[in-house]
């Protein structure tokens, strides 16, 4: 140690009169460490996104990946981690897109033989968002307003046989989902909850 430190002054000695030379040894010292991770994704980031639309909002979600969970995640934690469910993804999707004054509404869909498939669907853009299609092209998926035009859609795009759909909320600060209404399958479609009470709404 006592040899190297004559060897040390004299490198440092030149760089104390010339500062950029500290610059390319900092620059040097950062390009063998390799890039600097970007900083993760916080709830807080897409509720001040002035410009943050339903597409560009799944667009932040292209590199995260499938993880079932028994329950919701937090939001950050589910940003920081990059992966998740349906639940994760749309529950986020409906809390971050009221801020901005989307009108929005979390469908679960029940299939047979599968986990319950949840999206958010957006008032605005006609379409729903589905964590299986987070890619830029693909994100939004057009269709109808009702329970069952949703749930005939999302059984059709992964194939399934559904049974019953619910519109539900749910609230980070509790943690708990509540039914807001369901329809199911084999039921006449002019008795489907949300169809009457749309109905009851224009005759007012």
């Amino acid at each position: 140690m006592g040899s190297a430190r004559p060897i040390l002054l004299s490198i440092m000695q030149p760089m104390r009169r010339t500062p950029g030379a500290w610059r390319a040894l900092l620059a040097a010292g950062l390009a063998l460490l390799g890039p600097v991770p970007a900083r993760a994704l916080t709830l807080a980031d897409l509720l001040a996104d002035a410009k943050l639309t339903p597409k560009r909002f799944a667009g932040y979600f292209e590199t995260f990946t499938y993880e079932f969970g028994a329950e919701v995640q937090d939001p950050d934690a589910f940003l920081s981690r990059k992966r998740g469910d349906c639940d994760d993804y749309a529950v986020l999707a409906d809390y971050v897109l009221r801020h901005h004054g989307f009108g929005t509404k979390l469908v679960h869909v029940r299939l047979v033989g599968r986990v319950a498939h949840a999206v958010c669907y957006v008032t605005e853009d006609k379409a729903y968002l589905d964590y299986n299609n987070r890619t830029y092209f693909l994100n939004l998926q057009k269709c109808g307003s009702t329970l069952r035009e949703i749930a005939e859609k999302v059984s059709r795009e992964i194939e399934g046989n559904w049974t019953s759909a619910s519109e539900f909320t749910y609230d980070y600060a509790t943690n708990e989902k509540a039914v807001v209404r369901t329809v199911v399958k084999t039921s006449p479609s002019a008795l489907d909850p949300d169809v009457v009470a749309a109905k009851a709404k224009e005759t007012r």
